[in-house]
């Protein structure tokens, strides 16, 4: 008996291949004409799928969720590794704020143009509460792609209304969900389920974020290549304990990652990187799930409904709700108006449509179809327009440009010192100056300077011109001396 076929899984290997590098390959070409590199995802899965080029049948809507909710922990917890603690104390207020409220609001809004688009009223809202949370994988993808830097606190608040907002989405959809199969009316029970939720995650996040700090500077392995496994490992356990005592897991998942991402340990450049392209490729397979689950045929008969409720979505839903909860928080218009126009939505739609065809829901696969055109009409209209309303509303941060190269020390052992990478300025004090005439302290030494594309030697005699990177080794304590001398230490 043949135990497995070797033509049959050379043909699916291929195709993935096929489908995930020419993601990877055509992404950068997409953020150069401003479309979000998860419209690029989906087009490629639609055209891999059963009625594309492909021909690849794929319509297990349970391995999507399944899948779906193990790339949004991954997603989630890079995100996390990423916020400084400072971003959060800026912007954590109206952050929550449109992570819940925003939400909610969001939802109610979409329900009600879902319903004068003639869905039934529980169907409507259930659709409403599906597209109701922000992705911020695509909105910084486009950011990216075009080179620009958001000013802080309106980048600090999308950036934290997005790792913040899925699990109000998950409860409602949950919830909606049961309330639509039981043919029961809705009650103040959703509230007090969402508050259960969020308050349990919250803590277990905590908890294991504290937990995961100590033990990744208490435990040395005996391999670089084990660290990610170990916090792979935290980061599944912060979703599931949660989730088993009814708490929301994606919550957890975050702000444990949050308070691991904030202090020193071993390894800790390596497994930024480790996360970092997991995350991109749990968002490269969820849409190209998304896109082989389409079918156009099927599409073709929501095409309107789907088109319409994205316009609604992106004209008039997300920002009016946005604006009215930043209201208390003072942004300028503009802000208020950006924060709004730019709630692009991915990943979680994609997992939580396929909740309600898994439980049977009536209506389940049109709001699965309908969903699909939300999405894309949402990576298109607001999406293709980031770039150009960023600099018309004049949210180009002014903060120095990253440098083009990285220098790094990696190891599995804490070290006493650090490479820090410094910018030069036109009006920095060092800005002309030598490294033989900087004053620095005690063991601190000039390691390497990046110039455009050019590695310079640090010498006593060269100089250091604007628009240079400077690395600089120093012991911790030396650290606010140098700041003095050099300025704000850069982001890598």
């Amino acid at each position: 008996m043949q135990l497995y076929e070797p033509t049959a899984t050379a043909f699916l290997l291929t195709a993935l291949g096929v489908l995930m590098g020419g993601s990877a390959l055509f992404s950068r070409a997409a953020g150069r004409f401003g479309v979000p590199v998860a419209l690029l995802f989906i087009l490629l899965g639609v055209l891999g799928g059963s009625e594309g080029i492909g021909g690849i049948a794929f319509e297990n809507y349970g391995f999507t969720f399944r899948l779906g909710t193990v790339a949004l922990v991954l997603i989630l917890f890079d995100g996390g590794l990423n916020t400084p603690l400072s971003a959060m104390r800026q912007g954590l207020k109206p952050a929550a704020l449109l992570a819940t409220m925003g939400v909610m609001g969001t939802a109610a809004g979409m329900g009600v143009a879902a319903r004068l688009f003639g869905f039934e009223w529980k169907q409507a809202l259930l659709l409403g509460a599906i597209v109701s949370s922000t992705d911020a994988a695509a909105v910084f993808s486009v950011l990216r792609g075009s080179g620009l830097h958001l000013k802080r606190r309106v980048g600090v608040t999308l950036e934290l209304e997005s790792g913040l907002n899925d699990p109000m989405a998950v409860i409602l959809t949950m919830a909606l969900t049961g309330a639509l199969l039981s043919g029961e009316p809705l009650g103040g029970y959703i509230l007090l389920e969402a508050a259960w939720q969020m308050v349990v995650g919250a803590v277990l996040g905590i908890g294991f974020g504290y937990a995961g700090r100590l033990l990744l500077k208490r435990v040395h392995l005996a391999a670089g290549g084990l660290y990610p496994v170990l916090t792979l490992a935290l980061a599944f356990l912060a979703f599931g304990l949660p989730t088993l005592f009814e708490g929301s897991g994606f919550l957890a998942v975050y702000v444990a990652a949050v308070l691991m991402g904030n202090e020193s340990f071993p390894y800790r450049s390596g497994l930024l990187r480790v996360h970092d392209a997991m995350a991109w490729l749990a968002q490269v397979c969820m849409f190209l799930m998304l896109g082989l689950l389409a079918s156009p045929t099927k599409l073709g008969e929501v095409a309107w409904v789907g088109a319409g409720l994205g316009l609604v979505l992106a004209f008039l839903a997300r920002p009016l709700v946005v604006v009215l909860c930043l209201l208390p928080f003072r942004f300028p218009p503009p802000e208020a108006f950006y924060v709004g126009w730019v709630g692009l939505r991915g990943a979680v739609p994609i997992i939580l449509a396929t909740y309600p065809v898994l439980a049977r829901a009536p209506g389940a696969f049109s709001i699965f179809n309908v969903v699909f055109f939300i999405v894309v009409v949402n990576a298109l209209i607001p999406g293709a327009t980031v770039p150009w309303l960023t600099r018309r509303l004049g949210l180009v941060s002014l903060a120095p440009p990253p440098p083009p190269a990285s220098l790094e020390l990696t190891s599995t052992h804490q070290l006493d010192g650090e490479v820090v990478p410094f910018y030069v300025d036109r009006a920095s004090a060092v800005a002309g100056a030598t490294i033989a005439e900087l004053p620095l302290p005690g063991s601190a030494v000039v390691t390497l300077i990046v110039r455009g594309k050019e590695l310079v030697p640090a010498k006593g005699a060269t100089q250091l011109l604007p628009g240079d990177h400077v690395y600089v080794f120093c012991k911790p304590a030396e650290l606010a001396e140098v700041h003095l001398l050099l300025g704000q230490q850069m982001e890598e």
